[in-house]
């Protein structure tokens, strides 16, 4: 693993700390509010990521298609 990609997961880990602090307190505290809002907009996004797949062609994005799940790839 690379010194400048551990540094971005070290940053990201460190940023997901202060998202979810801000996300729990978006709710006045209570986590399942939270998840349950989390949950959600997963579920918009996947719609949405679904429909971006039908409408897209495979030369528009030179045979890259977009995908639900995360792979070694994304990361």
């Amino acid at each position: 693993m690379s010194v400048a990609y551990r540094q971005i997961e070290i940053e990201e880990q460190a940023e997901g700390i202060d998202e979810v602090a801000a996300a729990v307190a978006w709710h006045d505290g209570d986590a399942e509010a939270t998840i349950r809002t989390l949950l959600a907009d997963c579920k918009h996004l996947r719609q949405q990521l679904a429909l971006a797949e039908i409408s897209m062609s495979l030369g528009f994005a030179r045979g890259w298609r977009p995908s639900a799940d995360r792979s070694e790839d994304a990361q």
